[in-house]
C-alpha cells in the first residue's frame, strides 16, 4: 500500500533529483522509495552479491601487501620458459 509522504528538501536538490529521475525513466518517488528500502534493510551486507561464478574460482589463499609482482611475474616467466 502506497502512502503519501510529505518532504521538505533545498530546491536545488529538487530539481537535480526530478533530472536525474527523467534520465532514468523513474518516478522520483520510486528513487527515494529503493534508497530508504537499502537503508532499512535487514541484512548488513547490501552493496553487492557475488555470482556463484566468482565463488567458484575463489581460492581463499590471502596475498600478502608487500608483494613484488613485478618480480613474482619475472621469475614465473623465467621457470616458465626454461
Amino acid at each position: 500500500m502506497d502512502t503519501k509522504l510529505t518532504l521538505k528538501l533545498n530546491q536545488d536538490i529538487i530539481e537535480k533529483a526530478k533530472t536525474y529521475a527523467s534520465s532514468k525513466k523513474m518516478s522520483l518517488s520510486r528513487i527515494v522509495e529503493a534508497y530508504l528500502q537499502v537503508l532499512t534493510s535487514e541484512t548488513e551486507d547490501t552493496n553487492f552479491e557475488i555470482s556463484p561464478f566468482v565463488k567458484s574460482i575463489a581460492t581463499g589463499t590471502e596475498i600478502p601487501a608487500d608483494v613484488d609482482y613485478k618480480k613474482e611475474y619475472s621469475d614465473f616467466l623465467i621457470e616458465k620458459y626454461k
